[in-house]
This record gives structure tokens, C-alpha cells and sequence, in this order.
């Protein structure tokens, strides 16, 4: 870890020096702390200070206030080397009032010292402070500044609330998803009494906006722990709350013969705990999703069937309307959520890949991002039955063959119709699609060709019209 080099460091290292020179107390606080300790370079770096927001946009050429309520400023500070402006979050020691909104207090007031500080912070974890002057990898703890017993929690892979817990998560609901997220990504567990008002007031949740709640969600479930943050939701109650679609999985049962490995919910689980850290956000929501319509399609086995089993029946199509219902909840992006949807809406077509025409096959490779689409089925049969035949099938079809095959210039569009005569329609968008179908199948390969294919399809239609119109006038 190399972090007294990069631009974020040597941003914050820069900022306590100049506060300290104006005769302020200054510190690297919160997160940054916590990874440093743990051996981890952070993203970024906090300071917390003694100085009003006033003074601080007073001691440096450019800043702005993004909290001046709160006691917040960003300094900004070019680095020449790293050619970049670095933006460093300080605020100023303060202590705050009530939070009648659960996630702003009402008011704040400035403290004097930074014990009165910390003790307003979330987890201990996140409630120590630290002095970078003179700071190296070997002397960290030593600078520590810890009023909370962080260093302590941090050692035994504790997440504690400071103070009293039904307090902290009053204070802001979003507390309880970063406890679960700050346990899952660093293999913790909450301390009991935390994770008790955790489930106490796991309903409150729902006054949490929708975009803060998916942005906590969409961490979980990149940051390479997917499985123990979704574990841990459950268990805390607000899974419940938060996506109640998939709470609903839990018991939901599966047919053993395909998926040995358990209920909706266990296979999800194993679905999860198979994301990578940095996985695509695509990827992760749609590998929670998959089978988000298995629990209102299930259908038990039914006796006067050959072949009795649990049955879903139309989960895919099920489960894309309801994924799509979820993430606009969640506020996701036109963009993002048109492509989960199509990976919930598409991950059982993997099934007939061996029996598709070429012609169908090739527009299956069409989808948007087909590799996740890959990675998705991947992900699905390695959590159940484990048969990869399907998948290997598709991935090196999908591998050999060149965009162009599978995506080539049209031989016929719509203009060349509409110069023969032929008027926009129902039947002249079928003809397109049979034109093509016959170029991505190999059949024809030249417009001449394209075109004497049209004409087959004309004489065809004239005389299916010609057959039924003489039917229709036999009485």
C-alpha cells in the first residue's frame, strides 16, 4: 500500500497542514482512517476540522460549499504530477440536533473539540480520527485518534453503532443498509445489540429514498460480497422492506432434478456469491433477479401430468415486467434498466440455442451486450444443475463468428420495397424479416439474389390471396 503517493493523500495531507499553520485543529476522519488501518488505499480522504466552513473557504484559492448547513466544504487542489484536480471533503467539528426528517439533523452546532465530533458519527469503524503528519505504513495506529473504541471493533471484525444503536438509525435510516454493507464487504459481523435495532426498526426503511437505497443495494452487490450482504438483509428484516419481490423467494421450491442445490432463495444466494468485486451493475441486479418470477408462477406438481414436477411457467416474462417494475421503484436509468430487463427476460432461451436456426441464433447474439448475457447463464447453471453444454454451444459460436455474420448489411431495407410498389405494413415487415432470415441462414448472399426471393414471396402471396378469395366465394 503506497498511499502517501497518491493525489488524494497529498490533497488532504496538504489541507490539516495549511489549517494547522492557521493555528486549527485538523485530521483525516472516517473512512479513510478505517482502510488505512486495514491495510486498504482509500478512495478518498476526509477532514475534519476546528475551523468554520468560513474560515476554511477563506484559507484556499478554490472551493465550494456543498453543506455550508451541515458544516461542509470541498477544497479543491490541482496535482501537477497526477495532471488532475483532487476534491477533498472538510467539515468542521460539530455536534448535531435532532433529525426529524431520518436522515438531516434539524440543526447543527459547532463542537469544540473533535471527541464531541465523533461521538455523532455512525459506526466506530468510522469514528476515528487520524494525524498524517509524519505519517507512515508502520506508524498508523500510533496516530490514531480513537474516542469510540474503533481500533478495538476494527481488530475483532465488529460493526458497532457509537452510542446508543436505536438512536444511530433514527438519527438516518440509510445507516441500517451501510451497517450491512460495511459487515458484508470486510467478512464482519454487526454486534448484537446493533444488529437488534437493526431488526426493531427495519420497517422504518421505507422512508429512505428510493435512489439512496438503490445506490447502497448496487455496492452490495459489486463489491464482492453479494451473498453475506444479502444474508445479512434477510436476517436484519429489511430485505423485507427494501425488495420484497425477492424476500418472497425464500422456501419457494425448485425441481430437485435441476436445481439440486435448494429453493429459489439458495440459488440466488449462489448466484450471488459468484460476483466478482467490480462486477458490472447490469450483471449483479440481473443475477438477483433472474428468477424474481418464480414465486408467483410456481406451480406444484400436478398428478395427471406424465411427468409430474414443479413447474414456472412463463417465469421469464414474469419476472422481466416485475424486474422492470423495480428498478424504476429504484430509479434506475432508461439504459440500465432496458438491459437487466432483457437479461431476466432472455436467460432460459440458453436451452434451445442447439436447436435454433441459424437465422435465430445469429439474432439471439444480437442482444445488447450478449456477453453478459453469456456471463448471466454461466452464473445460473454453475448454481444449480452445472450442465455447461448450452453455454460452451453459444459461447463459441458467439466467439467465431465475426460481427459481421451475425449483423451484416441488409441485402433489402424497407426504401428498396417501397420503390417496388409495396406499401409500409404487417406484410412488408414479414417480408423484410424473411429476407433476412434467408441471408443470416446462408441461403441467399447477393442483392440479385435478395431480390428474386422477393419475387418468390409476391407470387406466393398473390396466389395464397387467389386460393382464399376462391374459397371464400364457394357458398
Amino acid at each position: 500500500m503506497n498511499f502517501a503517493q497518491s493525489p488524494g493523500f497529498q490533497a488532504a495531507l496538504h489541507i490539516v497542514r495549511s489549517l494547522r499553520e492557521r493555528g486549527f485543529d485538523a485530521y483525516f476522519a472516517g473512512g479513510c482512517v478505517r482502510d488505512l488501518l486495514l491495510g486498504i488505499e482509500p478512495k478518498d480522504y476526509d477532514v475534519a476540522t476546528s475551523a468554520t466552513p468560513e474560515k476554511v473557504l477563506m484559507g484556499f484559492d478554490r472551493t465550494f460549499s456543498v453543506g455550508m448547513h451541515f458544516g461542509v466544504v470541498i477544497v479543491c487542489t490541482a496535482n501537477k504530477d497526477a495532471g488532475c484536480e483532487v476534491q477533498t471533503e472538510v467539515a468542521t467539528f460539530r455536534s448535531d440536533g435532532e433529525y426529524t426528517d431520518g436522515r438531516r439533523p434539524d440543526e447543527i452546532s459547532y463542537a469544540d473539540t473533535p471527541q464531541e465530533d465523533v461521538v455523532r458519527r455512525d459506526f466506530t469503524i468510522n469514528g476515528m480520527l487520524l494525524d498524517p503528519i509524519g505519517l507512515t505504513e508502520d506508524n498508523i495506529a500510533s496516530r490514531v485518534l480513537d474516542f469510540v473504541g474503533g481500533q478495538d471493533d476494527l481488530h475483532a471484525g465488529i460493526v458497532r453503532a457509537i452510542g446508543d444503536p436505536e438512536r444511530r438509525f433514527r438519527e438516518d435510516k440509510l445507516r441500517m443498509l451501510r451497517a450491512v454493507r460495511f459487515a458484508a464487504r470486510f467478512g464482519f459481523e454487526i454486534e448484537h445489540s446493533t444488529m437488534q435495532a437493526m431488526q426493531q426498526q427495519a420497517a422504518a426503511i421505507s422512508q429512505v429514498s428510493n435512489e439512496r437505497v438503490r445506490d447502497e443495494l448496487t455496492k452490495m452487490l459489486t463489491e464482492g460480497h453479494a451473498r453475506r450482504a444479502f444474508e445479512l438483509l434477510d436476517e436484519s428484516g429489511l430485505l423485507e422492506y427494501v425488495l420484497p419481490e425477492v424476500w418472497a423467494m425464500r422456501g419457494v421450491e425448485q425441481p430437485p432434478e435441476w436445481h439440486p442445490e435448494g429453493d429459489v432463495w439458495i440459488h440466488t444466494l449462489m448466484l450471488l456469491e459468484k460476483l466478482e468485486a467490480g462486477a458490472r451493475p447490469t450483471l449483479a441486479w440481473s443475477a438477483l433477479l433472474h428468477d424474481v418470477g418464480k414465486p408467483p408462477t410456481f406451480r406444484a406438481p400436478d398428478p395427471a401430468d406424465p411427468k409430474p414436477r414443479i413447474r414456472f411457467n412463463g417465469h421469464a416474462d414474469v419476472g422481466a415486467t416485475m424486474s422492470r417494475a423495480i428498478l424504476n421503484r429504484l430509479r434506475f436509468s432508461t439504459a440500465d434498466t432496458d438491459q437487466i430487463v432483457a437479461l431476466v427476460a432472455n436467460h432460459m432461451r440458453f436451452g434451445d440455442v442447439k436447436n435454433m436456426k441459424q437465422s435465430t441464433l445469429k439474432r439471439f447474439f444480437r442482444l445488447q451486450n450478449f456477453a453478459e448475457h453469456l456471463a448471466l447463464h454461466k452464473l445460473d447453471v454453475t448454481s444449480s444443475h452445472n450442465l455447461l453444454g448450452m453455454y460452451d454451444y453459444a459461447k463459441q459460436h458467439f466467439e467465431a463468428a465475426p460481427v459481421e455474420e451475425w449483423k451484416p448489411a441488409l441485402l433489402l431495407t424497407g426504401r428498396d420495397l417501397i420503390d417496388a410498389g409495396l406499401k409500409p405494413g404487417p406484410r412488408f415487415k414479414q417480408l423484410l424479416s424473411e429476407i433476412e432470415d434467408a441471408q443470416l441462414e446462408g441461403s441467399i448472399r447477393s442483392r440479385a439474389e435478395a431480390i428474386n426471393l422477393l419475387r418468390d414471396l409476391l407470387k406466393r402471396q398473390q396466389a395464397s390471396e387467389s386460393a382464399s378469395q376462391q374459397v371464400s366465394g364457394v357458398r
